[in-house]
C-alpha cells in the first residue's frame, strides 16, 4: 500500500496501446514476447526508470505508466514518447508496431482475442468465464487512466464530488473510437458505448457508470465494495475477483494507492495528446474541488440520472453533443441554458485553467487542435471521408500509427498518403 499524498500533489498516467502487424495492422497477441525481451524472462511488468510496461487482459494490448506520482506533467510527454519509440524499435524485429486510439477499427474480438496466459491468468480466466471477454468493451479497447491522489476522507469527498461532475463530458474532449467492425459505429466514443454495459452481468460492479455521491471511505466500502463482493460470490466462490479493481465505474477509488482513478478517457494518437487532455482535466477538477463554480453540497446533491443523460449524449456525439441541463451548466459556471460539448469545454478552458497553462508553450499545439478541430474521433471521421473500405481505413490507421511512433498530432485527411 503506497503512502497517501495530498490532493493534486502528484498524478498517475496509464496508457494502453495495441500491438499490430506492421504490414496488415491486424492485432498481434505478442505482449508476453515483448515483455520477455525487455526483462530477459517471462514477466508481467518491467520498470524502465520512471516508467513501466505491463500486461493487460488481452495479449495484443500493453500498458505504459509512470511508476510513482508525478507532480509536473510537462516533463512526461518526452519521457513517454521515448519509451514508445524504444518499444516500436523492438517490435520492428517482430514485424509489429504499436497502434493508438481506443479501439481497433476492424478487429473481430470473437475470433481474434487471446487472453494473458501467464502469472495471474486465473484472474483473466475468471473474468472471461463470468463476463465473456471476447467482445468489444473487453478485448478491443484502449484507454487512459488518470489517477488523482487524496489524503484522508475530507480530500476524498471533495475530489470524488469534483470528478463525478466532469465525467459525463470527458468523451466530448477525448473520444477516439468512431470505427469498429470496419465501419462507422454511429458513436464517436464506441469504446464507452460498449464499456457502459460490459460488466452488467454483475450490476453492482458498475452501477450507472457515473458513480453516486459518496461521503467517505467507510461509506464507499459499505455502498460500493461490499455489495459487489456479495453479488459476485456465487460466480466467484474462491474470491479471485473480490478486489477493489472489480469496480469499473467511470471513476473508482483505489484505496491501495490513495487515489481516484478516472477510467473513461480514450487513448489518443500519441502520449503528448493524452497528457494535454490530462492537464486540462486536472485543472478543471481542481477548480471544482476548490468550489470555484459551485459549493461542495451543490456538487454532491446533483442527481446521477442527470449526469448519465449527459454522458450518453457525449458518447454518441462527442463535441457536438447538445447539453441542455441548465442546472448542470450552472454548476460549471456556464452562462447559458444550452450548449454543445465543444462550447462547454472552451468555457471551462478559458475560465478555470490558469493563464500560465492556457499559454504554455508545451501544451499550446494540442490545446489548439483539440478546441478548434475537435476530439480525435472527429478528425478520424473527417479523414475517412465516408470511405470505409479496408484499404482506406488501413491508410488512416497507418497514419495514426505513424503519429504515435513520431510523437505528433493527427490533424485529419492531409495526414493520409
Amino acid at each position: 500500500m503506497k503512502p497517501a499524498i495530498p490532493a493534486f500533489s502528484g498524478f498517475g498516467i496509464e496508457l494502453e496501446y495495441m500491438i499490430v502487424d506492421r504490414d496488415t495492422l491486424a492485432v498481434l497477441p505478442i505482449a508476453d514476447r515483448l515483455l520477455q525481451v525487455l526483462a530477459g524472462r517471462q514477466i508481467s511488468e518491467v520498470e524502465c526508470g520512471r516508467l513501466a510496461w505491463s500486461n493487460e487482459l488481452a495479449l495484443h494490448v500493453i500498458e505504459l505508466k509512470n511508476t510513482d506520482p508525478e507532480a509536473d506533467l510537462e516533463s512526461l510527454p518526452a519521457l513517454f514518447q521515448s519509451e514508445v519509440s524504444r518499444i516500436n524499435g523492438l517490435l520492428e524485429t517482430m514485424n509489429a508496431r504499436l497502434m493508438p486510439t481506443a479501439m481497433h477499427p476492424w478487429m473481430n474480438p470473437r475470433i481474434e482475442t487471446r487472453l494473458w496466459p501467464h502469472d495471474h491468468a486465473e484472474i483473466y480466466r475468471s473474468y472471461d468465464r463470468i463476463f465473456d471477454c471476447k467482445r468489444h468493451g473487453w478485448s478491443n479497447l484502449q484507454s487512459m487512466h488518470l489517477n488523482l491522489p487524496f489524503a484522508g476522507d475530507t480530500e476524498f469527498a471533495r475530489l470524488h464530488a469534483a470528478i463525478r461532475l466532469i465525467l459525463p463530458i470527458l468523451p466530448a474532449l477525448a473520444a477516439s473510437s468512431p470505427i469498429a467492425g470496419g465501419r462507422f459505429s454511429g458513436f464517436l466514443d464506441f469504446r464507452m458505448e460498449n464499456y457502459r454495459t460490459h460488466q452488467m452481468m454483475i450490476p453492482s460492479t458498475m452501477g450507472q457508470v457515473i458513480p453516486d455521491t459518496i461521503l467517505d471511505s467507510e461509506s464507499y466500502r459499505q455502498q460500493i465494495l461490499l455489495p459487489m463482493y456479495r453479488e459476485i460470490e456465487a460466480y466467484d466462490p474462491d474470491g479471485v475477483l473480490q478486489q477493489e479493481w472489480l469496480n469499473v465505474r467511470a471513476a473508482v477509488a483505489r484505496f491501495v494507492r490513495h487515489a481516484i482513478e478516472i477510467r473513461i478517457i480514450d487513448v489518443q494518437e500519441c502520449p503528448y495528446a493524452n497528457l494535454a487532455i490530462a492537464e486540462i482535466v486536472i485543472h478543471v477538477v481542481r477548480a471544482l474541488y476548490q468550489q470555484e463554480t459551485a459549493s461542495l453540497t451543490e456538487q454532491q446533491v446533483f442527481g446521477t440520472d442527470r449526469l448519465v443523460t449527459i454522458l450518453r449524449a457525449c458518447i454518441e456525439q462527442a463535441d457536438q453533443a447538445i447539453i441542455a441541463d441548465h442546472g448542470y451548466l450552472a454548476l460549471l459556471g456556464f452562462p447559458s441554458a444550452r450548449c454543445e460539448g465543444k462550447e462547454l469545454w472552451q468555457h471551462l478552458f478559458n475560465s478555470l485553467l490558469p493563464l500560465r497553462i492556457q499559454q504554455s508553450d508545451v501544451w499550446r499545439e494540442s490545446f489548439t487542435l483539440l478546441l478548434q478541430q475537435g476530439p480525435l474521433a472527429r478528425r478520424i471521421l473527417r479523414a475517412t471521408g465516408q470511405d470505409f473500405s479496408r484499404e482506406h481505413l488501413a491508410a488512416v490507421y497507418r497514419a495514426l500509427c505513424d503519429c504515435l511512433e513520431e510523437g505528433r498530432l493527427f490533424s485529419g485527411a492531409q495526414e493520409i498518403a
